[in-house]
């Protein structure tokens, strides 16, 4: 995971001092919208050039990208008459990232799917704001939640003090932010919770997200929650990310207000 806190401390004049505030706010609230993990189904093979596959896939992308989809921060669109041709495609934004915003970050993910799955049928690629989802599988509607495609990332800083207390108040904060997810907007299926709680000398900075597809939102969470200490990795900051559910806790603030 790719964090920006070794920032230089030798700065002096007022106006490096300045610079250094502004980069830092710039930082810490995610704005670059990086590039986070990717996973290409080899086992769903390849498309040809020119191919119905490919067609079907173009179109969907192409639509996401102009629809109105991206400004409720969700989209599920499937295509294909035949099991060669079929594909479904999952568009999803992170709950502080809507209309505009979520319209750019799908543009993004879109290409850096390209780039790294290039010509693969399937796969997933995660960015801070937002992911994409291409399956050539016809999945059951409800779908049950999907515990395979789901991995954590760590800040690479400990924890000072009692880290087992920590990670106690950590799990309860998240169950309570569990309890609070609502809907983004009255159209979205993304259910969001977010917030803020004083943790000693520091304030803790948490959110929580599923799918209303999700069959089991809070069961996704709490098995979420439950991954991000596993082995005992108690860190200052985490995330865990899948397609159906994901959360995240830092001890500086990371979202839009």
């Amino acid at each position: 995971m790719k964090f920006s806190y070794s920032l230089s401390k030798r700065f002096s004049l007022p106006i490096l001092i300045l610079q250094f505030l502004i980069i830092h706010s710039v930082s810490s609230l995610n704005l670059t919208n990086e590039y986070l993990n990717h996973k290409c189904f080899l086992n769903q093979g390849k498309y040809k050039s020119g191919s119905q596959y490919e067609e079907n896939l173009n179109w969907i992308f192409d639509d996401i990208r102009t629809s109105p989809y991206a400004l409720t921060g969700f989209s599920h669109l499937s295509v294909g008459k035949t099991p060669a041709d079929f594909v479904a495609v999952t568009s999803q934004c992170r709950g502080d990232t809507y209309e505009s915003k979520c319209r750019t970050c799908i543009d993004t993910v879109i290409s850096g799917f390209r780039k790294r799955c290039p010509s693969n049928k399937g796969g997933i690629i995660w960015y801070d704001q937002c992911l994409l989802y291409i399956n050539t599988i016809k999945e059951k509607d409800p779908a049950p939640t999907n515990y395979k495609n789901i991995f954590s990332m760590h800040n690479p800083n400990n924890v000072r003090g009692d880290a087992k207390l920590f990670a106690m108040r950590v799990m309860d904060f998240f169950s309570e932010l569990t309890l609070k997810v609502k809907k983004t907007t009255k159209y979205s299926l993304i259910f969001y919770a977010a917030g803020e709680k004083k943790l000693g000398k520091n304030k803790l900075y948490a959110m929580v997200q599923c799918l209303q597809l999700t069959m089991d939102c809070k069961g996704c969470l709490t098995w979420s929650i439950l991954k991000l200490f596993e082995n005992n990795e108690i860190k200052q900051g985490a995330r865990v990310l899948g397609t159906d559910c994901d959360l995240r806790y830092e001890l500086y603030p990371f979202l839009r207000s």
